[in-house]
């Protein structure tokens, strides 16, 4: 038998209860199963009620060895070993409540538990408590399902189902004596036994623990007795069962007081129902079936045995209570009487009268009053009321005769007495008083009415109800019918009693009107009856004024007491105080005075018109005649009834205002001193001398109370204007300095009136404080005059409280000590004199701090601008002074141990937890208030328990969001405390460390916070903190299906809590602990993104919030747990999210997870198709509805509109959550003004309209703020679902989503997100954000595409590109260019998205780089014609034809957003334009932008961006924009020059002519390296000014190289324009050729130039440029022979000397990527090279066809520069910038072809060999892969990090980037080869064969004569002389012709070598090299040569 460590005694009860109390009273779906199964359960504990499993040896023994052997518990493997002392415990607690041994043992187990929701408490208390809460689960369980029947007095509306379970359930328990177990239980527990029980065992704890102990016994026996009562509400009891209560109320005995306790209470009440034939008159549609089921009428021997029991003589305990019930039952008998069925039960029912005698012998009337009305429970329950109600009306109705016979022996009476005190003897004993009990009974009982149920309303019968239709009358419109004749009965005895009154019932008379004058409807009715009483009989009886009950001789009388009292004293002065008068107001006059004051007060509280009338009536004029009783002497108790009387009046806005007049005039409070006059006089002498010597304050109290009521309803602002200075200011003094501050000090005779008087001041405070707004006026002193001087005027009153509040002074000292003594008052648990009002008293307290805490920002601001000489603090610094009663700072602390007392304090735990959340936001406080928090442990773990009581509270209770009701419900109230404290834990969290938030929620504050290790509660002692009250609120039904209930119950709470957790996990210091212990201990995140989506059709709003603030947590978990390299976790979550097979879910008791229902629905029909679900994320964005309705425009008839609009826009502010809303009170405020200050008739009539108007703007605003709500809510819901999605896919490790699975999501979530946005009503607001997400969508689609090509896969599948179709991406592309359209012509930064998601698009289908492998010869061209379409050049086709079919629109937008706008969309517009063109195989777009003028557009914008550009070049750019949109341009200009058709077009838009006036070319920085390592950008982003140079030039150059090559028709325009270019900046051209840092970026712009420059740079591109005078000509020509110089200059230096130097400094410049460098600039030497080469054959070429006629650029000398050991040489000996007259020889062009066939040979095996490994990549061993892949990733480590799929995909990639830059070197190699050869060639020839050598003799003559005769014959003409051989070979000595060293060194094995290159490389390539020949022909003439000189 194994230990439930739940406690069978407690945790199945409890249980059970939640499922009585979720099916029957929250109406929970799907509870009726559940409730059969938990009654078919526990079934035993009903039957055998709060009967304890029994004590056995057997038990005993087994717990004994617990200690030794160990024991099983339940839930838990193998057993445990129990500590001795818990045994020890388990035995006490089986003796002390006689239970099992083995119950016991568990109670302890569970109190261990539990012991964390109770902290202060041992296991064994906690024991105490949980057995006591199970008994009360079964009592109330019991009461419920009572409750739930169907039967005669009430219904709940509940399902038929559910009754009928319940109503069987019930009856079977009732059959097996459940009455008498109730009853024999609550005779038997008792709390005092109970108490001493415990006592002797210690079982008591703390005063808290001795409360909570007692009421659960108290509850459970209530609990009892309730089931009784509302059984016999229902149905009637047995006989047997009605003979036992009848036999337990025998025994009843009263409390104190002469009042039953509530327990009896209900007892008697069930008695009362048992007897009850009322309803029979009710005519129910039921009746019938209730008549068969009632035994008064079918069973004869019950009525024989309840009539036999009442008759029988013996005396109850309690005389009164047998009374009642003999009453009860004699009326029952008469209306048994009159029945049908009564015949049968005739010689019973005769016997009413009898018992109707008996009992008004036994005083009923006195003891239903006493007994009955005593009891605080009797107002609390609905249908005791009623049942008293049809008792009192049905004795009036069925025994007139009685009611007669009482008021003829009244009537008897009276005279009697009279006579004695005529004769002055003593009265006689034989009085009765049963009339007059009766009157005050029914004064009493109707003048309560908790329940607004106006039952007083059946003793008026309304004869006027036609005259007054507005008055709500109960026959209303029905005046013809008759009404019922009790009614009628009724009204007859209000009417008769009141006639010939006799003076003995004039009290109690008056006081039964003020009972049934309670009420709008009854206070009209009495209010008639006083005024018809008056007037009609006035006449008729000898002259004397009506009845004695009627208003006309009430205010007479007043008046002549006004008039007597006031003639006693003519004297003002205050002497009458001190000697009582002698002729004054009797004892006897008193009491009907304050008795009729009471009525009236009754009448005029309830009926306006009756104020209003008897206010306004001209001859009793009320209010003049009550305030002149108060001048008079009277003592203090009636004119405290007066003043209650006038602050009735004083409801009346319009009689409240002439009341402060009069009150002013009449000096009730002396205000005003005359000259001579001695002392005070007035109300403050009555309270310092009569009130405060008789120690009691009636009087202060009501005048209180008449102030409190008069301030609400008008202030006056002139009040007593002329006699002082205006204003309320001296009331208010005396309310403080006489009132409040010494009410502590004062003696009382009855200890509760101290609170009461301090309560209705601190109201009246309050009540000020609250409607003040503080003005600048107020802080500017102003002057009035007064008696012909300038005093200062008085502030406003609230300006005052709020000085007083905002200084040290005696109020605030006296408030705080106020909630330090209320604080300790409620830690005793007591019950004392004046709790409730020293708790009101507590709460004005607490308001008045929140209220000053509220206005003080303003309140200070305004008083800093008016520069005032005010002086004051902020309260929060106040808050923090040191306590005068305790020494300590502890004001703050002693506010938030409200918060302990939430329970029985809701209101005063509400406004505390409002408090600290103000204080909260001052984050110099909250390091104080850590420290006075955690100061005193005790103190301490009290306010961590108050804070987690409040939020644990389960009967918190989410309102709707429009407060209709004043009164908020307790519920609410808990709810918004609740509300409060999340916010106070959000305010704090984001303010610095130590925080209060941090200590509520249980987290390190004396060490770093993140070393705080979060338990469960009670683990490691860890106690129970905020955030375990959080995550319990929250994880309350997430194991079943419906989910997290907070989320429907309370969805604004559970926002919060899901926000206080996302901000735990994304504060640095609190994400770790926190996420570790919600993936631990409560797997949190997994048990409520399962119940996603949260749908609330009620709050979506808050849906969308709970869910925004779940995802963004969960997209930190997705991260924090791939970091951690946590994979099942991630796992986990991302198949949670993403999968779209159904999840098994773990299931509930009972129910049926999500897999079984999916089955059931086509389990049959065996559709693999069914088994997919929708993707948890797609269907959370299904739950975002992006439509938004949006409110109508305002329809005015009254305001102007804009005015009304820019009214609304001064009245918005942003609110806590971010959103901006409109405070709708203070528009409502300047509304109201506004109509209230139109003055006039006209205004006065349109009211009403104008009013009706500023209601409909008023809604209209709120609907505004909703819809912004709505609109915010769903943006944030929409940014935390993209944040969601996008650490999913790209923090998360990518093999945990394969990469077909990752397309097929994507897709799903692209196209899901598209067609939500593309809808016809989708809002704009939230387009960016999808926008993001698509953009960040389409790139990991394209990466992901794209990753699974270089893996290899897919490209051969038929379906499509890769696992994901073409289709597909069709659809999305069809989709992205819809959204671009849809856009419009705004959202331009939003099409910025679009354009990266297209570009990315587009990127799909872009070909991957392929290896060079140069064996394409092998191909013919054939071959390669028909080869099939590949999947790339396919989905670009079909991109296309998509792409073209939206047509011009399309383009428009695109162009559009290139030209102008914000700059990135620019870029990307531009970078789409540059795309799309390079896929445009017919041109169509290339031809629009042409034809709509765009291009031109973009190529005349280059000159406007010169200027910025040149801003650029300044040490400190501005900004970068523009250098980056330049590029852009200049890239999609190189685009469009690719093709000729392009390029003619741009140079007939003027490009080059645009690009020749930008002066940025001009701008070159120096480039002194030392101060630029200054300005260099630390983190290397902003280039320095010599890279952004190059950034400007360099596209420049490319796009004029590409211009060149594409136009072959027009080449030669375009070489001219971009020569006249160059010539324009040719200074710039020069200095960059001449530069002698020759680095990468030098030689980037080099290898560009030199490739220009061979292109224009020629003799004959001048005469393109047409008609030119001959001086430019010469200047042109001197500038191309300039360009022709430097470059064979920059020849020599990068073929000879300094190349190997360049590529060393390259390697020891950057270490890291020294191969990479290395190779970028061999490629550009080479490519420098080739053009400079290629350039000297041009020039060659174009010379002269034949050798004989060409120019020679380089000298005949053979000599080399020296080899590679790096020595000088001659060519280089001096500095690169040499002058021009030396010439380079033809051995450099030797030396640079000897160098460029070997090099050729270095790169052609490194070529071969990466071939060789990237074809055996598998193969390859690990460290090389890791080489191969270093140069692809950044940072130290970052190969070790990727994954080895990832590793060998970068190895690829960077051998396929080896691989492509070998082929081209070798490409460069083979071409210099070629052009050396040539030159080489061209000049030998000329050398060898037609040059002779001038003579060394006449060196010193000029040598032109050699050449003269070639000049004339020159096809060049002119031009020849200065361009041909103006390279300096003006002579050539034979020494120079000395070719003998070329001749060696193109020896035999230089030429074997280049016969070799053709051979390797020439066949692999389709083009045929001269290699061959060249050589054949040198060596021809070499040998030539040779022969000639042998």
């Amino acid at each position: 038998m194994a230990v439930n460590s739940g406690a069978s005694l407690w945790g199945p009860l409890k249980e059970l209860w939640e499922t009585v109390d979720g099916a029957v009273l929250r109406r929970q779906p799907e509870s009726v199963h559940l409730l059969d199964l938990q009654l078919k359960k526990h079934k035993s504990h009903f039957l055998s009620l709060f009967r304890n499993p029994p004590k056995s040896a057997e038990q005993r023994e087994k717990v004994r060895k617990a200690s030794t052997e160990g024991i099983a518990i339940q839930g838990q493997q193998g057993s445990r070993l129990l500590p001795e002392q818990l045994l020890k415990e388990a035995f006490i607690l089986s003796d002390l409540f006689d239970i099992g041994e083995l119950a016991a043992l568990e109670l302890l187990l569970a109190g261990e538990q539990q012991q964390p929701h109770f902290p202060g408490l041992t296991r064994g208390l906690v024991a105490v408590l949980l057995y006591w809460d199970g008994k009360l689960c079964v009592a109330n369980s019991l009461r419920t399902l009572i409750q739930s029947r169907q039967g005669k007095t009430f219904t709940l509306d509940l399902s038929g189902e559910l009754v009928a379970l319940t109503s069987r359930f019930t009856d079977e328990l009732m059959n097996q004596g459940l009455t008498k177990r109730i009853l024999t239980l609550v005779s038997e527990i008792n709390v005092t036994r109970e108490f001493e029980k415990l006592q002797k065992e210690r079982g008591l704890g703390n005063e808290k623990h001795r409360k909570e102990v007692s009421d659960l016994i108290k509850e459970s026996r209530q609990a009892l007795a309730d089931s009784l009562f509302l059984w016999t509400c229902q149905s009637p009891l047995t006989k047997d069962d009605t003979l036992a209560l009848i036999g337990h109320l025998e025994t009843v005995t009263a409390q104190a007081d002469g009042s039953l306790d509530s327990m009896n209470m209900a007892l008697v009440m069930a008695l009362l129902y048992c007897l009850d034939v009322s309803f029979i008159e009710q005519g129910t549609e039921d009746r019938e079936d209730l008549l068969q089921a009632l035994p008064l009428l079918t069973e004869r021997q019950y009525v024989s045995a309840v009539h036999s029991r009442l008759m029988d003589g013996q005396p109850w305990k309690l005389p009164g209570l047998q009374a009642l019930c003999r009453l009860a039952w004699a009326l029952s008998l008469r209306v048994l009487s009159q029945l049908p069925q009564g015949c049968a039960l005739v010689e019973f029912t005769e016997a009413d009268e009898a018992l109707a005698d008996q009992a008004l012998l036994g005083d009923v009337f006195l003891f239903m009053k006493e007994g009955i009305l005593g009891c605080e429970s009797f107002g609390q329950e609905e249908f005791y009321i009623r049942r008293l109600h049809s008792l009192i009306t049905d004795f009036l109705a069925l025994m007139p005769m009685k009611v007669k016979q009482l008021r003829n022996r009244a009537d008897e009476d009276a005279r009697l007495v009279h006579m004695s005190l005529q004769m002055d003897s003593e009265l006689p004993s034989s009085l009765r008083k049963d009339l007059d009990h009766l009157m005050i009974l029914i004064g009493e009982f109707y003048s309560k009415d908790s329940f607004g149920l106006e039952l007083g309303l059946e003793f008026w019968c309304p004869t006027e109800s036609l005259q007054h239709t507005s008055l709500q009358g109960s026959y209303l419109g029905m005046a013809l019918q008759r009404p019922p004749h009790k009614q009628v009965v009724l009204s007859k005895f209000v009417r008769q009693m009141g006639d010939l009154l006799p003076s003995t019932l004039y009290m109690s008379y008056l006081r039964m009107l003020k009972g049934l004058a309670n009420g709008p409807q009854c206070a009209h009715y009495c209010f008639s009856l006083l005024k018809t009483n008056g007037a009609t009989h006035s006449d008729n009886i000898q002259g004397v004024s009506g009845s004695p009950v009627s208003w006309e001789h009430f205010f007479h009388s007043l008046m002549l007491y006004h008039e007597n009292l006031r003639r006693d004293f003519p004297n003002p002065d205050a002497a009458q105080y001190r000697h009582p008068p002698i002729r004054g107001i009797t004892q006897r006059e008193m009491e009907g005075l304050t008795s009729f004051f009471q009525l009236l007060t009754t009448i005029i509280t309830w009926s306006e018109n009756a104020r209003l009338a008897l206010c306004e009536h001209p001859q009793w004029t009320p209010v003049v005649v009550m305030l002149g009783l108060l001048q008079c002497s009277v003592p203090p108790v009636l004119k405290a009834e007066v003043l209650q009387c006038l602050a009735a009046f004083g409801k009346s806005p319009e009689i409240a205002a002439s009341l402060w007049q009069s009150l002013e005039y009449t000096q009730i409070l002396q205000t005003v001193r005359a000259p001579g006059q001695r002392q005070a006089a007035g109300i403050e002498v009555e309270l310092n001398e009569i009130e405060s010597s008789c120690e009691e304050y009636p009087l202060t109290r009501s005048f209180c109370h008449l102030i409190s009521t008069l301030v609400e309803n008008s202030l006056p602002i002139n009040l007593g204007a002329g006699l002082r200075v205006p204003g309320f200011q001296p009331y208010l003094d005396f309310l403080r300095d006489s009132v409040f501050l010494p009410f502590p000090t004062r003696a009382y005779r009855r200890p509760a009136e101290k609170w009461e008087v301090a309560d209705a001041v601190l109201e009246v405070f309050h009540k000020l404080l609250r409607d003040y707004e503080p003005q600048p006026s107020d802080f500017v002193q102003e002057m009035v005059e007064l008696q012909g001087e300038q005093v200062s005027a008085h502030k406003p009153p609230g300006h005052s409280i709020m000085f007083h509040l905002l200084n040290d002074s005696p109020m605030l000292v006296l408030c705080l000590s106020l909630l330090e003594e209320g604080v300790r008052q409620l830690d005793t648990y007591a019950l004392f004199p004046g709790k409730k009002h020293l708790e009101s008293a507590v709460l004005h307290c607490l308001r008045l701090l929140d209220l000053a805490l509220q206005k003080e920002v303003v309140f200070m601001d305004l008083l800093r601008e008016s520069q005032a000489s005010l002086l004051v603090s902020p309260l929060e610094q106040l808050l923090q002074g040191v306590s005068p009663q305790t020494r300590k700072a502890d004001h703050i602390v002693n506010i938030a141990r409200y918060l302990y007392h939430s329970s029985s304090n809701p209101e005063a735990a509400f406004q505390s937890a409002k408090i600290l959340r103000r204080i909260a936001n001052y984050p110099n406080i909250q390091n104080r208030l850590v420290g006075d928090f955690t100061h005193d442990q005790t103190v301490s773990d009290k306010l961590m328990a108050g804070f987690v009581e409040c939020l644990d509270n389960e009967e918190a209770e989410e309102g709707t969001e429009k407060g209709d009701e004043p009164q908020k419900t307790i519920g609410r109230i808990r709810h918004e405390t609740q509300i409060h404290i999340l916010n106070l834990l959000i305010t704090s969290l984001e303010l610095k460390t130590p925080n209060l938030a941090l200590y509520l929620l249980g987290y390190e504050v004396k060490k770093p916070v993140s070393s705080t290790n979060l338990q469960d509660p009670g683990v490691l002692g860890c106690s129970r903190s905020c955030l375990h009250a959080i995550l319990s609120l929250l994880q309350r039904g997430t194991e079943k299906r419906s989910g997290p209930v907070l989320t429907q119950q309370a969805p604004h709470l559970a926002e919060l809590c899901y926000q206080v957790i996302y901000q735990l996990c994304a504060c640095p210091e609190t994400s770790g602990p926190t996420m570790r212990y919600l993936r631990t201990s409560q797997d949190f995140l997994f048990s409520h993104l399962q119940h996603l989506p949260f749908i609330l059709s009620s709050n979506q709003i808050a849906a969308l919030s709970q869910m925004s603030w779940l995802m963004k947590t969960a997209a930190i978990e997705l991260r924090v747990t791939s970091l951690n390299r946590q994979r099942s976790h991630t796992q986990r979550l991302v198949s949670l999210l993403l999968d779209d097979q159904p999840h098994t879910q773990h299931t509930a008791d009972g129910e049926s997870g999500m897999e079984e229902e999916t089955r059931s629905v086509s389990g049959f029909l065996h559709f693999d198709t069914v088994s997919k679900v929708r993707r948890k994320l797609l269907s959370v964005l299904d739950t975002i509805d992006f439509s938004q309705d949006m409110p109508e425009l305002l329809q005015l008839d009254f305001f102007e509109r804009t005015q009304i609009e820019q009214v609304i826009s001064n009245c918005e502010h942003v609110n806590e959550q971010g959103h901006t809303v409109c405070n709708v009170k203070l528009l409502h405020r300047v509304l109201v003004a506004e109509v209230n200050a139109l003055q006039g008739m006209a205004a006065i009539g349109q009211r009403p309209l104008l009013m009706e108007e500023v209601n409909s703007i008023l809604q209209q605003v709120v609907e505004r703020n909703r819809v912004r709500r709505s609109l915010s809510a769903k943006r944030h819901a929409l940014r935390s679902w993209r944040s969601l999605v996008e650490t999913l896919l790209t923090a998360c490790p990518a093999d945990l989503i394969p990469a077909d699975d990752r397309q097929l999501i994507i897709r799903d979530l692209l196209l899901d997100l598209h067609d939500k946005v593309l809808s016809e009503d989708a809002a704009g607001e939230l387009m960016p954000i999808v926008a993001g997400a698509v953009f960040t969508l389409t790139a990991h689609l394209s990466q992901s595409v794209l990753s699974e090509q270089q893996q290899g896969v897919g490209l051969e599948a038929s379906s499509g590109f890769a696992s994901i179709a073409n289709s597909a991406l069709h659809l999305i592309l069809r989709k992205l260019l819809d959204f671009i359209l849809c856009t419009g012509g705004g959202y331009q930064r939003l099409r910025a998205h679009l354009y990266g998601s297209l570009l990315y698009y587009l990127q799909i289908a872009q070909k991957p780089d392929e290896p060079d492998t140069l064996q394409q010869a092998g191909k013919a061209m054939w071959e390669r014609l028909t080869a099939p379409e590949d999947g790339f050049s396919k989905l670009q086709r079909e991109n296309l034809a998509i792409i073209e079919s939206y047509g011009k629109a399309l383009m428009e937008v695109v162009c559009r957003d290139a030209c102008d706008g914000h700059e990135i969309s620019r870029m990307l517009a531009l970078a789409v334009l540059d795309r799309i063109l390079s896929i445009d195989r017919q041109n169509q777009w290339l031809v629009y932008v042409c034809n709509s003028g765009y291009l031109r557009s973009l190529v005349e914008s280059l000159r406007q961006d010169d200027v910025a550009l040149q801003s650029l070049l300044t040490p400190q750019p501005p900004l970068l924009k523009p250098l980056y949109i330049y590029e852009s341009k200049m890239a999609l200009l190189t685009r469009v020059a690719k093709t000729g058709q392009g390029a003619v077009e741009l140079l007939r838009c003027g490009l080059v002519a645009q690009l020749i006036e930008c002066q940025v070319f001009d701008m070159v920085p120096d480039s002194d390296a030392h101060r630029y390592e200054l300005m260099r950008d630390p983190s290397g982003f902003i280039p320095s000014p010599m890279d952004r140079y190059r950034q400007i030039l360099l596209p420049t150059l490319r796009l004029f190289q590409v211009i060149l090559t594409s136009t072959t028709m027009n080449h030669q325009q375009g070489a001219a324009q971009v020569l006249q270019w160059l010539i324009v900046h040719a200074d710039t051209i020069q200095s960059l050729l001449r530069c002698q840092e020759l680095s990468m970026g030098v030689l980037q712009e080099l290898s560009l130039l030199t490739g220009i420059i061979s292109k224009t740079a020629l003799p004959g591109a001048l005469e393109m440029g047409g008609e030119v005078n001959s001086a430019a000509l010469m200047e042109f020509q001197g500038h191309i022979n300039r360009f022709q110089r430097l470059c064979l200059s920059l020849l020599g230096r990068l073929a000879g000397s300094e190349r190997e130097r360049l590529l060393k400094q390259a390697e020891i410049a950057a270490p890291g990527d020294s191969a990479d460098r290395r190779e970028e600039m061999e490629v550009a030497m080479q490519q420098v090279c080739a053009n400079i080469m290629e350039y000297c054959q041009t020039l060659l070429l174009q010379s002269s066809a034949q050798a004989q006629f060409s120019i020679c650029l380089f000298s005949p000398s053979g000599s080399e520069p020296a080899g590679r050991d790096g020595g000088r040489t001659d060519l280089s000996s001096t500095l690169p910038s040499m002058t021009y007259s030396r010439t380079p020889s033809l051995g450099l062009v030797l030396y640079l072809l000897k160098n460029s066939a070997a090099d050729f040979f270095r790169f052609h095996q490194s070529h071969r060999q990466s071939l060789g490994k990237l074809q055996s990549l598998d193969q390859l061993p690990p460290e090389e892969l890791k080489e191969l892949c270093q140069g692809l990733v950044s940072g130290p480590g970052g190969v070790e990090k990727i994954s080895s799929v990832q590793r060998s995909l970068l190895a690829k990639r960077r051998l396929v980037q080896l691989i492509n830059n070998r082929a081209k070197l070798l490409a460069l190699c083979s071409y210099v080869i070629e052009t050396c050869l040539f030159v080489l060639w061209r000049h030998l020839e000329y050398y060898l064969l037609h040059c002779t050598p001038t003579d060394p003799k006449d060196s010193l003559l000029p040598g032109a004569s050699l050449y003269r005769s070639r000049l004339t014959d020159d096809s060049f003409g002119g031009l020849q002389a200065s361009g041909g051989r103006g390279l300096g070979l003006s002579r050539v000595s034979q020494q120079d012709l000395d070719l003998v060293r070329i001749a060696v060194s193109f020896g035999e094995a230089l030429q074997r070598k280049l016969l070799e290159v053709e051979g390797l490389y020439s066949q692999v390539r389709s083009r045929y090299t001269f290699i061959q020949a060249l050589v054949r022909r040198i060596r021809g003439l070499l040998r030539q040569r040779n022969k000639t000189r042998n």
